[in-house]
C-alpha cells in the first residue's frame, strides 16, 4: 500500500511540475498591456482555462498523497533496525588463573659501575610556613 502510495506521489509530483511549466504566466501581460493588447490588465480572467483545472486536480491529489504518507509514516509500528540481525552464539568463557599472575622479566644487564661516593640530598623543613 505504501509503495503505491509513493509511485503515485512521484508521478503526481513530476506531472504537477510539467504542467505548471507549461502554463502562461500572468506576469507576461503586462508587456501585451502597452502593446495595445485587448485584455485588461486587471480585470475579469472569465472561465478558468483547461490547463488550471488540470493543475488543481494535481494539486489536490500532490495533497492528499503527501498527507496520507505522512499519516502513515508517523502511525507505523515501532520497529527497530536491528530487528532482522541474527544474534550469533557468545563465545566461550576462558579460565581465569585463581592466584596472582606472574610476568616473566627479561634478563637483566649489569648496571655500570658508578662512584663510589654517595649523593648528598637536601633536609626538607617540616614546619615551614609561608611569607
Amino acid at each position: 500500500m505504501t509503495t503505491l502510495l509513493i509511485i503515485v506521489h512521484i508521478v503526481v509530483c513530476l506531472f504537477l511540475i510539467g504542467i505548471v511549466l507549461l502554463q502562461h504566466g500572468k506576469g507576461a501581460d503586462i508587456g501585451a498591456t502597452f502593446g495595445g493588447s485587448s485584455q485588461s490588465l486587471f480585470g475579469s480572467e472569465g472561465p478558468l482555462p483547461l490547463l488550471n483545472k488540470i493543475t488543481t486536480l494535481a494539486a489536490i491529489i500532490f495533497m492528499g498523497t503527501s498527507i496520507s504518507l505522512a499519516y502513515i509514516s508517523a502511525n507505523r509500528s515501532s520497529g527497530t533496525v536491528m530487528s532482522e540481525v541474527k544474534v550469533q552464539a557468545p563465545a566461550p568463557k576462558t579460565a581465569v588463573p585463581k592466584g596472582p599472575a606472574t610476568i616473566p622479566l627479561p634478563a637483566q644487564k649489569a648496571a655500570p659501575a658508578t662512584s663510589a661516593t654517595p649523593q648528598k640530598t637536601m633536609p626538607v623543613e617540616q614546619n615551614s610556613q609561608p611569607r
